[in-house]
C-alpha cells in the first residue's frame, strides 16, 4: 500500500457486504476504491467458519445476490465451502481483485473535520478515504465467555468460527459449550468422533426440521438453460418468508402451531421425558432464532452424549463444572457462543467529528439513521447495522438494500460538487431510532420471553429490523438530504487538499 494513498471510497471488510459494496461501486462509475481485508482471502464469516458441519439455514438461491445468481448451487442449504467457492466466483466475475488489500487490518479511522476525509491506519500501511464503507459484519468477532479456570485448563480450547484442524476429536471427551446455531450443526458432525459429548445448555433453542436435499442435475441444468427460473425460485423462497413476517412482528400468539410442530420434531427423535424436558424451551417460538436441524436432536439421544441444562460456571483443572453443580472431565472444549455483535470492536476504532470514538458514542445503544448514518460520523456507511438483521429470511436482501443507500449517497455527493460530506443529523437518527422501536415492542423478540443475541447490555433491541424486506427497501432507496447536515470544505481547505492528493498521486 502507498503511502498516504487516498481513495474516493474505503470498504472494510470482503464477506458479502464488503464484495457487495465493491461491485455496487464499479456498477455507478467509482473505480477508486480499495476492499480492506484483515485476513489473507475473501469470503468474511464464510471464511472463518469452518467448523465441521458448517451450512447456511436461509435457502441457496435466497442467500445470494440478485445480479450474480448461480444455477449449480449443489444443495437446498449448501455448505460453508460452496458459499466460500461463491464469493471467490463473484470476486473474479466482477473484476474486484485489484481493488482488495489483503492482510489490511483496519486499526483506526479518524475522521479529519477540515479536509473532510478519513485517515485510516492499517496493518499494511496508511491511506485516506473520502467515504468509509464499514462491512465487517456483526458474525465476524468471536465471543467467548470469561469463565473461571479457564486459562488453566490443560486441554484444547478454541471457539466455532476459530476452528482447529489439526487437533483430533476422536476418542477424545468434548465439551460443547453453547446451542446456537453453530452447535446444533457442530454436535452432530462431532458426536460420531467423540468418546463422550457433553453439551453445557444455558437455554434450549427451537428447532425445526432442515428440508435439506441435493438439487437434481435437472434442475441445475434449467436453471442455466433458463436464467427465469432461478428468479422464479428466488421469488417464491422471498415471498414465503415475507408472508411469515407479521407473526413475528405483529402477531406472535401465531406462532403457538409452529411451536407444536416444533415439539413433535423432537418428540419424534428424543423418547426420553427426562431428556425431551430439558430441551423444551420456555419462550415463545421465534424469540431467538429458530434453528434448522435434522440431525440435532437424534445425535443428542446417542448414548455417548450428555445434556447439563445449565450453563458452564467454571473450570477446575480438566473438570468443568455447570451453574447447577453438574460435572464433566473433558480434554477439548469448543465454544459455540457466538460473537460481538452488539458491541462490535470495529466500533473501539473509529474516531468521529467530536473526537468520539463510534463506541462511545454507541454507549446506550447501537442506531443509525436507516441502518447505515451515525450522527457525528460523516461519509461513513454501515452495511448491516443497527437494526438491519432479520429473523426468518436471507441478509444479502438486506445488504442489497443498503447497497441501494449507497449508490444514491455516493450520487449525493457528485451532486453536491466540490469536497463535501454528509454527516447525518442526531435528529433524524433519533426519529428513525424512535421508529424502530416503537415498532418493535409488539414483535416477538421483544415479547417472547427470552434473553438473546438480538439485545443489547441494556435489553434494547438493537439488531433486529421489525418488518419486512420489502419495508426495508422502501425506506433505504434514496437518501433524503433533509436528514443530513451538509460539510463543505472551506476553498481554501478544498485547494490544498486537491493540491495534496494529487502530489500523493505523483510519489
Amino acid at each position: 500500500m502507498a503511502e498516504h494513498e487516498h481513495v474516493r471510497v474505503a470498504v472494510v471488510g470482503s464477506g458479502f457486504g464488503g464484495l457487495g459494496a465493491a461491485v455496487r461501486l464499479r456498477r455507478e462509475g467509482v473505480t477508486d476504491f480499495v476492499v480492506l481485508e484483515r485476513a489473507d482471502s475473501v469470503g468474511g464469516t464464510w471464511r472463518d467458519n469452518s467448523y465441521p458441519g458448517c451450512a447456511c439455514d436461509v435457502p441457496s438461491h435466497l442467500y445470494s445476490f440478485s445480479f450474480a445468481p448461480n444455477p449449480d448451487w449443489p444443495r437446498t442449504f449448501s455448505g460453508q465451502e460452496h458459499i466460500r467457492a461463491y464469493l471467490e466466483h463473484v470476486t473474479d466475475v466482477f473484476r474486484l481483485r485489484p481493488h482488495i488489500r489483503l492482510n489490511s487490518e483496519v486499526r483506526r479511522m479518524t475522521w479529519d473535520s477540515e479536509k473532510l476525509r478519513w485517515d485510516i491506519e492499517t496493518s499494511s500501511g496508511s491511506l485516506s478515504a473520502d467515504l468509509v464503507v464499514s462491512a465487517t459484519g456483526p458474525l465476524s468477532d468471536p465471543k467467548v465467555p470469561d469463565i473461571p479456570g479457564l486459562d488453566s485448563f490443560p486441554g484444547k480450547v478454541f471457539h466455532s468460527a476459530r476452528w482447529d484442524h489439526d487437533y483430533d476429536l476422536r476418542g477424545k471427551r468434548v465439551a460443547m459449550v453453547g446451542t446456537g446455531a453453530s452447535a446444533i450443526q457442530i454436535v452432530p458432525a462431532i458426536q460420531p468422533l467423540a468418546r463422550n459429548l457433553t453439551l453445557f445448555q444455558r437455554t434450549p433453542p427451537w428447532v425445526m426440521p432442515r428440508m435439506d436435499r441435493a438439487i437434481t442435475g435437472a434442475e441445475r441444468w434449467l436453471h442455466r438453460q433458463l436464467p427465469f427460473s432461478t428468479q422464479a425460485r428466488r421469488g417464491l423462497l422471498w415471498g414465503i418468508r415475507e408472508l411469515q413476517v407479521q407473526a413475528f412482528t405483529k402477531h406472535p400468539g401465531e406462532l403457538g402451531a409452529v411451536e407444536r410442530l416444533a415439539k413433535r420434531n423432537m418428540a419424534r427423535a428424543i423418547k426420553d421425558p427426562a431428556l425431551r424436558a430439558k430441551l423444551t424451551p420456555d419462550y415463545r417460538i421465534g424469540c431467538k432464532r429458530i434453528l434448522l436441524s435434522s440431525s440435532y436432536y437424534p445425535a443428542l439421544a446417542q448414548p455417548n452424549v450428555d445434556v447439563v441444562a445449565s450453563g458452564l460456571s467454571r473450570i477446575e483443572g480438566s473438570r468443568l463444572v455447570a451453574a447447577d453443580g453438574t460435572e464433566a472431565q473433558v480434554d477439548a472444549i469448543v465454544f459455540g457462543t457466538g460473537f460481538h455483535v452488539t458491541d462490535m470492536p470495529i466500533a473501539d476504532r473509529v474516531v468521529g467529528a467530536d473526537g468520539r470514538t463510534l463506541a462511545e458514542a454507541w454507549k446506550g445503544g447501537m442506531e443509525a439513521l436507516r441502518g447505515a448514518s451515525a450522527a457525528g460520523f460523516p461519509n461513513w456507511l454501515s452495511i448491516i447495522g443497527p437494526n438491519t438483521g432479520l429473523g426468518n429470511s436471507s441478509m444479502i436482501l438486506m445488504i442489497e438494500s443498503q447497497l441501494n443507500y449507497l449508490a444514491d449517497f455516493v450520487r449525493q455527493l457528485d451532486v453536491l460538487g466540490g469536497r463535501v460530506a454528509l454527516d447525518a443529523r442526531p435528529a433524524a437518527v433519533t426519529a428513525w431510532n424512535h421508529r424502530v422501536q416503537e415498532r418493535m415492542k409488539r414483535t416477538v423478540w421483544n415479547t417472547g420471553g427470552c434473553t438473546s443475541w438480538y439485545l443489547d447490555a441494556n435489553g434494547r433491541n438493537s439488531t433486529i429490523w421489525p418488518g419486512t424486506t420489502t419495508e426495508f427497501r422502501r425506506a433505504t432507496r434514496r437518501v433524503d438530504l433533509a436528514e443530513y447536515e451538509v460539510l463543505r470544505a472551506s476553498r481554501k481547505d478544498d485547494a490544498g487538499a486537491v493540491a495534496d492528493e494529487s502530489a500523493e498521486a505523483a510519489v
